[in-house]
């Protein structure tokens, strides 16, 4: 392989590793600072317990965002020079912007979110929460803006040298796919938080444990998954109509579509065949393709062949990559909706294989966003820089032995970073909202009565710490 090739592998690992952490943590943070609130207006020890076990798994993915987040600045400037060289004056600024707001936000207050509890009153400790939810969100924002400019490039101009300068930011930020790119990461976000959150409560109600916390959470994931599922499919649309009218060789890809025609059927399942430039072995629905694309029955839309070979992604990850999200998608729609026919039947807590199905589907959101960053990266290609940077004069002159050296390295280290990762958090879960200790002192009242050491005058037995807090 060349260098261009390993680069593009070596980024494709550490990017789709990394953006599990941020889709985890934006929507973990949100139902945090939900579980803070209503503590803070309810008083109810079920919605602290839960707060306390969420935050506990926020913080081990966050740290792990933070970290992986760090790498990637690191390879775009070592591997993607001419990348760097080129689109500095136009990236560099909203990755600061990003850094002044958002990171700032989250340090600045994570650690009152994660061990204040006792050393603020419930009004301040719900304040952080929602603050360091809203930072989660800004830095979504600025992410989102800068890679939607290099989908749909606006407010910018391209000297000689091929150096991008900004002429408009209101442009650049709010280039014309970035609406609809945020909303739909950010709904991806709640919607896969919302069945890791099921499928974890889902283990605790299988084995009898936590009962009340896990019917809490359960109850609240899956009311929310029913109201997110759907609307995710609403914004995917208006984000596909958006990409069909900026990027149409992407949909094309997409789509298997070879040839400009009208009354496109959707191929269900295709084996893409680039060197024949058509679809073996596929399964088609007359017309739909169409319908969802253009909204009209016999509506037109353009195939792969209005562009050169050159200039055409690679079609079989961009095909299957789609599909693998819509499947998860479609499939996570019949969960919620088996949810709500459960809740009404008044069997949702109690059928054991829903909850094994919830455990299931917990990871399934993390691997419908890796592959709708496959969709919107892989599509993008032959250019960095839609239509104006190609991603072959944005690679570094490296040595490609010296790309799969540590491209091998970084599998290695997340391997066993993912490893210790998953060890810490299983033995959070096992462990499970609320504290045994405190469980098992619960009748003799040695347990905490709430008060904030800084406003007692004196200790008495009833505020001293757990054993296992």
């Amino acid at each position: 392989m060349d260098t261009e090739i390993l680069s593009r592998l070596q980024f494709a690992f550490t990017v789709g590793f990394h953006i599990i952490w941020p889709t985890f943590s934006i929507g973990t943070a949100c139902f945090v600072a939900c579980l803070s609130g209503l503590w803070w207006w309810t008083g109810k020890p079920v919605y602290r317990d839960l707060m306390r076990f969420w935050a506990r798994l926020f913080g081990l993915g966050f740290g792990m965002g933070v970290i992986t987040g760090v790498v990637l600045s690191y390879e775009i400037g070592a591997n993607w020079a001419g990348f760097s060289r080129s689109v500095s004056n136009v990236l560099g600024p909203l990755f600061m912007y990003e850094t002044l707001t958002a990171f700032f936000l989250e340090a600045g207050f994570i650690g009152i979110m994660l061990f204040g509890e006792n050393r603020v009153g419930k009004g301040a400790h719900f304040f952080a929460c929602a603050t360091v939810a809203i930072g989660t969100l800004i830095s979504a924002t600025w992410i989102l803006a800068a890679n939607s400019w290099m989908q749909t490039p606006a407010g910018a101009i391209q000297d000689a040298q091929g150096i991008f300068h900004v002429t408009s930011w209101w442009d650049v930020i709010f280039n014309p796919s970035f609406p609809f790119r945020l909303a739909h990461m950010v709904c991806a976000s709640f919607l896969t938080c919302s069945f890791v959150v099921a499928g974890v409560s889902g283990f605790h109600l299988w084995r009898g444990q936590h009962v009340e916390a896990a019917r809490t959470a359960f109850s609240m994931a899956l009311w929310a998954a029913l109201l997110l599922a759907p609307l995710q499919m609403v914004l995917g649309d208006a984000h596909g109509l958006n990409t069909l009218q900026h990027q149409p060789m992407k949909i094309a890809a997409m789509e298997g579509l070879w040839q400009s025609r009208s009354a496109v059927p959707s191929v269900l399942f295709a084996w893409p065949d680039m060197a024949s430039a058509s679809n073996r072995f596929a399964v088609e629905i007359p017309h739909l393709a169409s319908l969802y694309l253009t909204h009209s029955w016999d509506g037109a839309v353009q195939g792969l062949d209005a562009v050169p070979a050159a200039d055409r992604p690679y079609v079989p990850v961009v095909f299957f990559s789609f599909r693998i999200m819509i499947g998860i998608g479609l499939l996570l729609f019949a969960t919620a909706i088996t949810a709500a026919v459960l809740r009404w039947r008044g069997r949702l807590y109690t059928t054991n294989w829903f909850l094994v199905g919830t455990m299931v589907t917990a990871p399934l959101g993390f691997i419908a966003v890796i592959a709708g960053w496959t969709v919107t990266e892989a599509g993008r290609q032959p250019y960095v820089v839609y239509g104006l940077l190609r991603t072959a004069d944005a690679a570094s002159p490296v040595a490609a032995g010296a790309v799969a050296t540590t491209l091998f390295v970084f599998v290695v280290l997340y391997a066993c970073l993912f490893v210790v990762l998953m060890w810490f958090a299983t033995r959070l879960v096992l462990r499970g909202p609320g504290d045994r200790a405190r469980q098992g002192l619960a009748a003799t009242g040695i347990v905490r009565t709430g008060v904030r050491p800084l406003l007692s005058r004196e200790r008495s037995i009833s505020e001293q710490p757990v054993p296992g807090e």
